[in-house]
C-alpha cells in the first residue's frame, strides 16, 4: 500500500511550542511508514537563511535551535524510508538546499504536477493564486527575485532576524486591513492555472481556509482542496492512498 501525506502552513516558530511539539509527535506516529510527505510552504513562520543552522548560540530568537531540531526529526523520517519534499511559501521563501539536505528532503518547484493512480494533481502553496491582493503580489515578485534574495542573505544575521520580525509585523497589520475576498484565491486564476497544467485536481494551502471546492472546467468536474493551517491542538493533512483519491482531514495533535 502506498500512502502520500501533504501538509501546509505549520508556521513553526519558537513562540508556538505547542505546534512544534504536535508536529514532531505527528511525524513519529502518523507520518512514520508513509511513502512520501509533501510540505507545501510556510513550514516556518519565517526563514532568514540556511546559515542559521550554524548559529544556534548567536540566535536569541530561538529560530536556529528550532530549525536544527526539526531538521533532525525530518532526517530520521527520511532515513526510515519516507521521501520528503519541501515547497516554498510566502513566509519561508529563503529556505534553501542546505536545510533540505540536513532534513533529508528535496525542494520542489511551485507549482508541481504529480501523478496519483495515473491522474495528474497540481500542488501549489497557493499565494500566487491571490491575484486581487495587488500589494502582496508586488512583494511576492520582489521576494522571489534572486538578486533581492542574495542581497538579503548577505546581511548580518542580527539584521536578518530584525528584518524577519518587521516583515511579520507588517504582514499582520496589512492582513487586518484587507477585505476577506482579497486574501482568498481569484477563481479565474484558479481555472486558468489548472487549465494550463491540464489537471482537474489542485491541492494548496496559504489561505488558511480548509475546504474541498467542486466546480467545472471546460465541462469536466474539477476540485480544489485547500489545506488548513496548524494551531495548538489541531492539524490538517491530505492523504492520498493507492486509489489516488485525496482525502482532507483535521486531527488533534
Amino acid at each position: 500500500m502506498t500512502t502520500t501525506l501533504l501538509i501546509s502552513d505549520l508556521h513553526l516558530h519558537p513562540d508556538a511550542p505547542e505546534v512544534t511539539e504536535g508536529f514532531l509527535g505527528w511525524l513519529g506516529r502518523r507520518a512514520r511508514g508513509a511513502d512520501a510527505l509533501y510540505i507545501l510552504g510556510d513550514f516556518f513562520e519565517a526563514w532568514i537563511g540556511d546559515d542559521v543552522l550554524d548559529h544556534a548560540e548567536r540566535d536569541p530568537s530561538g529560530t536556529a535551535a528550532l530549525a536544527i531540531r526539526v531538521a533532525g526529526a525530518l532526517r530520521q523520517l527520511a532515513d526510515d524510508g519516507t521521501a520528503i519534499y519541501l515547497m516554498h511559501g510566502n513566509r519561508d521563501f529563503l529556505l534553501g538546499h542546505r536545510f533540505a539536505a540536513a532534513a533529508g528532503a528535496k525542494l520542489v518547484t511551485d507549482p508541481a504536477v504529480l501523478r496519483f493512480a495515473d491522474e495528474p494533481v497540481l500542488l501549489m502553496h497557493g499565494d500566487s493564486l491571490c491575484t486581487r491582493d495587488e500589494a502582496y503580489m508586488a512583494f511576492r515578485q520582489q521576494a522571489r527575485n534572486p538578486a533581492w534574495q542574495e542581497q538579503v542573505l548577505a546581511m548580518p544575521l542580527a539584521d536578518r532576524i530584525q528584518l524577519a520580525a518587521q516583515l511579520r509585523q507588517q504582514s499582520g497589520e496589512a492582513t487586518s486591513n484587507k477585505a476577506e475576498d482579497i486574501m482568498d484565491v481569484t477563481p479565474e486564476e484558479v481555472v486558468r492555472t489548472m487549465r494550463d497544467h491540464g489537471v482537474n485536481t489542485l491541492i494548496h494551502g496559504h489561505t488558511h481556509r480548509p475546504a474541498v471546492h467542486e466546480f467545472e472546467i471546460d465541462d469536466r468536474p474539477a476540485r480544489r482542496i485547500v489545506l488548513g493551517d496548524w494551531q495548538p491542538g489541531r492539524g490538517w493533512e491530505v492523504e492520498i492512498g493507492p486509489d489516488g483519491d485525496p482525502l482532507l482531514r483535521h486531527f488533534a495533535l
